[in-house]
């Protein structure tokens, strides 16, 4: 058995504390800390609800490496689990190198002043994780995370070259609220109102965000309308997937959600540039987020399912090969489990296995790596085995 620190107390990191609780056998001892102690009281109650199991807990202000560092040491884990703000990502990293403890994330580092999706940050501790005999583990959530695995299986087990991929991430589900967003709504909203970026021939090209569109018929939802935007996993798997012609991301939203962001644009809610209002310093943005609802309340009454997969296609025996590599998972279903909605479980889940397959010495290796680079197939296994069940569609034409 072993000892895990999870920091975060979102939505995600309740799925990763109620997960990591049903699975005694690899986590033995769990410690959810976050900055603010009671969200992190709560999901440690429900986890002893449905699972029978006690979680200990902790404030913690991620920002702060001695004080991460003092509770690290004082905790003693084998893994910290990273599931609260990509801009803490540094400052945890750092903290595990002084602590001699392994790092694992859901999302790549993203500093605060400027909406920037690179690895270059976290690559650069390479290294040191190296010289420490550390493993630093990016992206474990489903994208990026089960995306790459998906990208790694159609690698090595289904086609014999890769020309194209595709992708696409559908919500299907409806939450009553008139604008929500499904995680940290800051995040979100940064990610979808940058510009659309995909990489082609050797180069990335750059469009205006939002202005490409495709219909997709997604399993177990339908035909939506996905918009091409720029996604993190993309930047390992050019590196990793030999003889990729094109690469792009695509995720569907609503003509309401789109209605209800381009107003918000137009009035500045969403800049992420300080203003002075009333003899104070504010950013629209991170006022915007207190407006909004929490991701976390969705839950109770979500509906409908999400459907994410990766359209791949390539050769196999020296004949044309499309296939997609999907999940679908049912908001309601997920509530009943663990008292989170999709969005929140699909990215938990996922979490919970790559720390499952560190844990295990399956996935080993000291460094800085990205999901793709392992032995897709015991973590496809534990994923399926955990609650969320993949499949092999073959595409015709």
């Amino acid at each position: 058995m072993h000892k895990v620190l999870i920091i975060g107390a979102g939505g995600v990191g309740g799925v990763v504390a109620h997960k990591c609780a049903k699975n005694p056998d690899v986590f033995g001892e769990i410690l959810l800390a976050s900055r603010t102690k009671s969200r992190c009281d709560a999901i440690a109650a429900s986890v002893k609800e449905l699972t029978g199991r006690d979680i200990a807990t902790a404030a913690v202000d991620a920002d702060d490496v001695p004080q991460t560092v003092a509770l690290i040491k004082e905790f003693g884990p084998e893994l910290v689990i990273n599931v609260a703000l990509p801009y803490q990502d540094l400052t945890i990293m750092d903290a595990c190198l002084e602590t001699g403890v392994h790092y694992m994330d859901t999302a790549n580092y993203e500093p605060r002043d400027e909406a920037k999706f690179e690895y270059k940050w976290q690559w650069a501790y390479r290294e040191r994780f190296e010289k420490a005999g550390l493993m630093a583990l990016m992206g474990s959530g489903f994208d990026p995370g089960v995306t790459n695995v998906f990208c790694a299986h159609a690698r090595d087990k289904l086609l014999d070259s890769i020309e194209t991929i595709d992708i696409l991430d559908c919500n299907g589900g409806e939450h009553g609220h008139a604008f929500a967003t499904n995680f940290n709504p800051e995040i979100n909203i940064r990610e979808i109102t940058q510009k659309g970026k995909y990489w082609e021939r050797g180069e990335w090209k750059e469009i205006e965000a939002m202005s490409q569109s495709m219909d997709f018929d997604f399993p177990e939802v339908g035909v939506r309308k996905a918009y091409l935007l720029y996604h993190e996993e993309l930047e390992s798997l050019v590196q990793h997937i030999p003889g990729l012609q094109r690469i792009r991301f695509w995720m569907t939203f609503g003509e309401s959600y789109i209605k209800h962001l381009e107003v918000l644009q137009n009035v500045g809610m969403t800049s992420i540039e300080p203003i002075q209002f009333q003899g104070r310093e504010v950013i629209p943005i991170e006022f915007l987020k207190a407006l909004l609802p929490d991701p976390a309340s969705l839950a109770a009454n979500y509906t409908g399912k999400t459907s994410i997969g990766c359209l791949v296609k390539g050769k196999k025996d020296g004949a044309d090969k499309t296939v997609f590599v999907y999940n679908t998972c049912d908001h309601a279903e997920t509530y009943k489990e663990v008292r989170a909605q999709a969005v929140s479980y699909t990215t938990g889940v996922p979490a919970t296995v790559g720390a499952e397959m560190m844990l295990t010495g399956q996935w080993m290796r000291p460094g800085v790596w990205h999901m793709e680079q392992f032995d897709s197939a015991p973590f496809l296994k534990r994923l399926g085995e955990s609650g969320l069940p993949w499949h092999v569609r073959e595409i015709e034409g």
